[in-house]
């Protein structure tokens, strides 16, 4: 294998794949970054088994010569390295050359680097994707629904199913689910042309969502979605992104949402989020988030949080609307943060059932979105 290639291009490939690289696999290939030269590009791939990205640099772009090939052939490359290494060479353009035992030599301006290559045989097949499920989306709504969902994943691997998120597809309406059985996030999209596609319990990692979210551009362009029993395919310009589908079934949680309310509140976002805020300081304090709210005589409502070492806080708070009976509640301030810091309309419809039952969370705006988290009991 023998090629010249411009740094920048092949910097970006690299980054892309990289997010596969895990830090503690047990085996040694997949540390590494497998490079496939062939004539018509360079293709770039990386495998962590759970998920494998490979990204294609084409010979040319246009008008641009992106990559000379002299010799074809293929190596892996010590991932740390090689990412490392190619970011801080002084030339726009690099030199690449494979010779026995898979030595790799780098070149660019006046550097030279020698690497200890690996066998690009020993490297893993990339799955095989049926696609007869497929759906299209653009972009930057991928990227929204990920967002305004992952936050509510569990992080503890003892439910390694809650520690996804839960895609369903029906009636052209993809649905993403997030829970940690504290609070739960739900966002709705209606896609068009996938009439005949159907899907259900397919819980994708969150860690894996938030990677790849980093690898979606912020642009309308369509994201082809490709769902297979055990994986899923995202397909992006030039980028291939696999990930596993987690083993398991994910838990009912439309059960959990109630439909009717005693007690329905509308707030302005950005003023009950800085009071949140305010209150958090306190309630992180005593390492339990818990922050107060009840709603008052004159139609506001009350939001208080205590420290036992830093005093206490309280403030008033007006209210756009307000229906039903009147109500005491206490929550986390961090969970109630985390859905605020995500939601973009300027008013929040925020509602309960009771003191024990759960708080739900909807945008005025956003009718796709909707949010819960569970009370806390606290005996003052």
């Amino acid at each position: 294998m023998k090629i010249s290639i411009l740094k920048n291009v092949l910097n970006e490939s690299i980054q892309h794949v990289s997010k596969a690289i895990s830090s503690r696999t047990t085996i040694p290939i997949l540390g590494g970054i497998k490079l496939d030269v062939t004539h018509q590009g360079v293709t770039l791939t990386a495998s962590d088994t759970d998920i494998s990205i490979q990204s294609f640099i084409p010979i040319e772009d246009g008008e641009r010569t992106i990559v000379q090939v002299e010799q074809t052939g293929s190596v892996v490359l010590p991932a740390k390295f090689f990412v490392e290494i190619i970011k801080k060479l002084p030339s726009q353009e690099v030199q690449m050359e494979v010779k026995d035992q898979f030595q790799t030599f780098i070149s660019s301006g006046a550097t030279e680097i020698q690497m200890v290559g690996l066998d690009p045989e020993e490297f893993p097949v990339l799955p095989a994707i049926e696609g007869n499920q497929t759906i299209s989306l653009p972009g930057v709504l991928l990227k929204n629904m990920i967002r305004q969902t992952v936050f509510a994943i569990s992080t503890h691997e003892t439910t390694p199913i809650l520690t996804g998120v839960l895609w369903n597809l029906e009636n052209n309406q993809l649905k993403f689910t997030a829970t940690d059985r504290h609070r739960l996030a739900t966002r709705s999209a209606k896609l068009d042309g996938s009439d005949d596609v159907k899907f259900s319990n397919v819980v994708i990692a969150g860690k894996t969502l938030n990677e790849l979210s980093k690898i979606v551009p912020d642009q309308n362009a369509l994201v082809d979605i490709v769902v297979a029993d055990n994986q899923v395919l995202f397909k992006l310009d030039r980028v291939l992104f696999y990930s596993r589908i987690l083993d398991g079934v994910y838990p009912d949680t439309s059960r959990i949402i109630p439909t009717t309310y005693k007690t329905e509140l509308v707030l302005d976002t950005k003023k009950f989020s800085e009071s949140i805020d305010r209150a958090y300081l306190l309630s992180r304090e005593e390492k339990t988030n818990i922050v107060r709210l009840q709603t008052m005589e004159n139609g506001g409502i009350e939001i208080s949080s205590s420290s036992s070492e830093l005093g206490k806080v309280r403030e008033e708070l007006d209210v756009i609307d307000f229906k039903g009976e009147p109500l005491r509640i206490s929550f986390n301030s961090k969970y109630m943060l985390d859905v605020l810091k995500i939601v973009e309309s300027e008013q929040l419809m925020i509602a309960f059932t009771g003191m024990m039952s759960p708080i739900i969370l909807k945008p005025m705006d956003d009718s796709q979105s909707s949010y819960v988290i569970l009370p806390y009991r606290t005996t003052n």
